[in-house]
């Protein structure tokens, strides 16, 4: 092998390799989970820090908001887990008792901190008009 050619090979193995690094740092850095609310918090040591997606449903009369603020605080549940999440800013018109939601953020020993902008919730009423419309 010639000097040219060892220089081009070195070359390419160091470059190959530090993308090769930059790219799983910045994949393990942006990865979400998405998991059910029983998932988590039957070992939520085990999540605490992490950026989740969180599945489950709003409780029955868990919302309490203070307006000025747009804080919110609530429940969720799936099976038979739940936890307490927490949300500053405007929640989609279908956030209310008993809906279906996905909180973006993280789990911490208080709770769920939601993410801003990481309240979505499902509307089942229109989909079932939809289903009954044999649409």
């Amino acid at each position: 092998m010639n000097k040219k050619t060892s220089r081009a090979l070195i070359s390419v193995l160091v470059v190959g390799g530090t993308l090769t690094v930059l790219l799983a740092r910045s994949v393990r850095e942006d990865s979400q989970f998405y998991k059910h609310v029983d998932e988590v918090m039957n070992t939520p040591d085990a999540w605490y820090g992490k950026k989740l997606q969180l599945h489950g449903f709003v409780v029955d009369k868990s919302i309490s908001w203070v307006p000025e603020k747009l804080d919110y605080r609530f429940t969720v549940k799936n099976g038979d887990q739940t936890v307490n999440a927490s949300y500053t800013g405007i929640v989609p018109d279908g956030f209310k008792d008993g809906a279906e939601v996905v909180l973006t953020g993280k789990l911490t020993p208080a709770g769920f901190v939601v993410a801003p902008g990481g309240v979505s919730a499902k509307c089942p009423s229109k989909y079932e008009e939809q289903k009954r419309a044999g649409r």
